[in-house]
């Protein structure tokens, strides 16, 4: 029997109606008769029971069906397998992380990856800190989860992950800490510091004053090249800093206390890779975040 013969007989075994196998083949009705029987003949029996009410699988046919329908579907297997290597999606994709407690909590993503592609093995990587781009434009991660927006020249923004509440982050001393909630207003009462790169000019229009929504100015603190830094400055009170939410639960200092905001936005992480960089494997992985 042909490939096309087998793929016939086993949608006409399971749909039992000629005119719905014509349609999910997308063949005619007259080319599903003319298979069925070409295949009997070859076959010396029927292997179909037709009236006018309905068909059924005769003995024969069922146990034909029953023979080749795991031998088909172990062929198609291989096939996809083959395809998916060919088209680069095996190997390995390299996934950096702006921030590494995200991988945590996009999880469910990279299982779904990793079931749709057992070829594909996923490396974790922590980006710098000081600079999260730098290592997907050297060629060292594949795709970056990094703060959204990122309106860079040569990166891809692909879709957002994960979105999450911000906390202030401030000594267990601050009079914050007493509070059940800050203000994006309250950035103007303190010194506010920040991770080593400086904002870029789609966030923040430099050397642009940063102002609260009420118009207050933010004073700006000095930059740190690591989050451990940063948070050792947060804790002998140099400063305070709007962190995402989930630094309170993977972050958690005895001298610093992550505050809930009242009223701002969430904060989104998403998806961004090298436009000159577009593997399949990547487009796979953008693919399933999408759905």
């Amino acid at each position: 029997m042909e490939l096309r013969e087998i793929e016939i007989f086993l949608a006409l075994a399971d749909e039992l109606h000629f005119g719905r196998t014509a349609e999910r083949l997308h063949v005619s009705q007259a080319r599903v008769s003319q298979t069925i029987k070409q295949v009997e003949r070859r076959i010396g029996a029927p292997l179909f029971a037709r009236t006018s009410r309905r068909v059924q699988l005769t003995a024969i046919g069922e146990r034909l069906r029953d023979d080749l329908g795991p031998a088909y579907r172990a062929l198609h297997e291989g096939i996809e397998r083959a395809v998916a290597a060919g088209r680069g999606i095996g190997g390995v994709l390299r996934l950096g992380f702006e921030a590494p407690g995200v991988a945590d909590l996009i999880e469910s993503l990279l299982d779904r990856f990793r079931n749709r592609y057992p070829e594909t093995e996923l490396l974790i990587r922590e980006a710098d800190f000081a600079d999260p781009f730098a290592m997907l434009r050297s060629g060292e991660i594949d795709v970056l989860v990094t703060l959204l927006p990122a309106d860079e020249a040569d990166v891809t923004t692909g879709p957002a992950v994960h979105s999450e509440p911000m906390v202030l982050a401030v000594s267990s001393k601050h009079p914050f800490a007493r509070r059940k909630s800050v203000t994006l207003d309250d950035l103007a009462r303190d010194t506010v510091l920040r991770a080593a790169h400086p904002p870029e000019p789609y966030w923040v229009e430099e050397p642009k004053q940063w102002l609260t929504p009420a118009g207050h100015p933010v004073t700006r603190g000095r930059s740190f090249a690591t989050f451990q830094e940063l948070l050792a400055a947060i804790a002998t009170g140099a400063g305070i800093c709007p962190l995402a939410a989930h630094a309170q639960e993977y972050f958690s200092h005895p001298r610093i206390r992550f505050v809930p905001f009242a009223g701002s936005p969430d904060v989104e992480w998403g998806l961004v890779w090298p436009r000159s960089a577009e593997t399949a494997r990547v487009q796979a992985f953008a693919a399933l975040a999408r759905n």
